[in-house]
């Protein structure tokens, strides 16, 4: 698996490691000048341990107003910014299951003043669907509406259901509990993530994949170093975990780069041909967060959904109100 993780699956479009790195130069060249050396661990690799802040204002997909804009200049970040906080503070959430005073998406976006995570395709958005990807998309459409959105647990989301976020989501930024830690020894890395209290073991000592049969709502990650580089390949996803529409054929392959003491670069391309038409990749930096992380307790704070079920059946019997 890791001669197909280094090439990077140039049978499928994934852009090969200098297109990354020359649109990671590009984004953060502050970060590439940067002086102070990132610290190593006793056995000689590079020290991703920590607890990271992954909050930013910057969207995963770039704004349709800004076409092929990849940054914005200031006068547009100023205002983009100012009108992103003004919406947010104004959104009548009284639908949703968080209060305003819960989220805590980030106040500014990157530096760089790039318009998207996504770095490629150019266009910072994901490719459109497949025919096989967009058919898969209105059988789960017209499944839900021919059920209702809350007949019974089942009918609610993985997150709803205090079960996982799924992979890549859990590493994107959050609308809160946006912290990620890493815990390293020389055979192991554990990337926990505090929305979910998620914690993903990626081995490290070349140890065979799970079989192909064997699936897992985080799929079955394995892990090795490239340089100054460590590169997660992860496979045997389910069909449950749904990303942007992908199937349980979802290839990901995710590079953490600590670039300095307090940054560190993430990256990801996800590659599923019965989903999109071309793989497509993600840059961002995140940064040492102060503090740390506290459990999450979803399941025993997750009254929302026993409410969103007792409602609904006080609705079928004419009693809510």
């Amino acid at each position: 698996m890791r001669g197909s993780a280094a090439a990077c699956g140039s049978a499928h479009g994934v852009p090969t490691r200098a297109v990354v790195l020359s649109s990671l130069l590009m984004l953060f060249p502050a970060l590439a000048a940067a002086q102070a050396p990132a610290p190593r661990t006793s056995w000689g690799v590079p020290d991703l341990q920590g607890v990271w802040d992954t909050r930013t204002m910057t969207p995963l997909e770039r704004p349709e107003q800004f076409s092929d804009q990849a940054f914005l200049t200031d006068e547009q970040a100023a205002e983009y910014e100012r009108q992103t906080i003004e919406r947010r503070n104004d959104d009548d959430l009284s639908h949703s299951v968080h209060a305003k005073f819960w989220l805590d998406w980030g106040t500014q976006l990157y530096a760089d003043k790039r318009t998207s995570l996504i770095v490629d395709p150019p266009n910072g958005r994901v490719p459109p669907p497949t025919q096989e990807g967009q058919r898969r998309a209105d059988a789960r459409r017209a499944a839900r509406s021919a059920r209702g959105p809350a007949d019974s647990s089942e009918d609610r989301t993985l997150w709803e259901r205090c079960f996982t976020r799924g992979l890549p989501t859990v590493m994107l930024p959050a609308p809160y509990n946006g912290y990620v830690q890493i815990l390293q020894t020389p055979d192991v890395v554990v990337i926990f993530t505090e929305m979910i209290h998620e914690a993903r073991i990626v081995p490290m000592d070349g140890r065979p994949r799970l079989p192909a049969e064997l699936r897992q709502w985080l799929g079955d990650s394995r892990g090795w170093w490239e340089d100054d580089t460590l590169v997660v390949e992860t496979t045997n996803f389910t069909d449950r975990t749904i990303f942007r529409g992908s199937g349980d054929n979802l290839h990901m392959v995710e590079r953490f780069t600590r670039v300095d003491p307090d940054t560190l670069i993430y990256e990801f391309t996800v590659t599923d041909p019965q989903t999109w038409p071309q793989s497509w990749s993600v840059a961002f930096p995140i940064t040492t967060a102060e503090g740390l992380i506290y459990e999450y307790a979803c399941h025993e704070g997750n009254h929302a959904l026993r409410n969103m079920l007792s409602y609904a059946r006080s609705e079928e019997l004419g009693t809510a109100k």
